[in-house]
């Protein structure tokens, strides 16, 4: 499989290396000092094109690629208020998307234990409350996995109206708390308390290969297909 990298910085990087490891070949890398290099003709190269960069750049990758005619599996966080336009820009492109908060299959993994977990507290007296853990250089906060974590416990939870990213003693809202230090590749908390005793479950990256492998297996089963997608589809969940 030929894949174009747009952004390639350390998740580039690390995506690359698993990528030629499972005999995939990368005919485009994209960084900021060249981007006079994402050519509709050079995106054609790549039977698919991966995508982390950042929330100023992600929605308009993400419609040059579409327009191209080439599948996009995009990481990037912190855009997703233009969700309905880069929907639509596929959609009318007949066009191939997989977006994902977060591409590591123990992420994944988790975000499935985390909605059967609110889904038992949801009759019991436990406050809740969310905590992420990043390296600085994390530009969104809180982080794309933290906001789908919340949103997951809002569909449950029902006392709880909102999530916020701040502190608040109002107990109608979910709290996320986001702390930014080095190095941290990504730790994710979910606790629910009461007077009696807590309940927490967490997830920890030790590094960032499981993103990246789980963004390879996105290309991987985006190849050929028509339509948008999400981890939970690549991992048949």
């Amino acid at each position: 499989m030929k894949i174009a990298l747009i952004g390639y910085g350390k998740m580039g990087k690390a995506i690359e290396e698993i990528a030629v490891a499972k005999g995939h070949e990368i005919v485009l890398k994209i960084t900021i000092d060249n981007t006079e290099e994402m050519t509709d003709a050079n995106l054609q190269k790549a039977d698919v094109a991966i995508e982390f960069t950042g929330p100023e750049s992600a929605v308009e990758n993400i419609k040059q690629c579409l327009s191209a005619g080439v599948p996009v599996v995009s990481g990037s966080t912190g855009w997703l208020a233009q969700w309905e336009e880069v929907k639509q820009h596929c959609e009318q492109n007949n066009g191939a998307l997989v977006y994902a908060s977060n591409y590591s299959i123990g992420v994944n993994l988790f975000f499935e234990v985390n909605k059967y977990l609110a889904k038992l507290m949801a009759n019991y007296d436990y406050d809740v409350e969310l905590k992420e853990v990043h390296h600085t250089q994390k530009k969104d906060s809180p982080s794309g996995t933290a906001i789908t974590l919340a949103e997951q416990v809002l569909e449950q939870i029902k006392q709880k109206k909102n999530w916020i990213n701040e502190p608040s003693e109002d107990k109608s809202q979910l709290q996320i708390i986001s702390e930014r230090v080095d190095p941290a590749p990504g730790t994710h908390h979910v606790k629910y308390s009461s007077p009696i005793d807590d309940i927490e479950i967490i997830h920890t990256a030790h590094n960032r290969t499981g993103f990246a492998s789980g963004a390879v297996a996105a290309a991987e089963f985006l190849k050929y297909k028509t339509g948008i997608f999400n981890m939970r589809d690549v991992l048949g969940l």
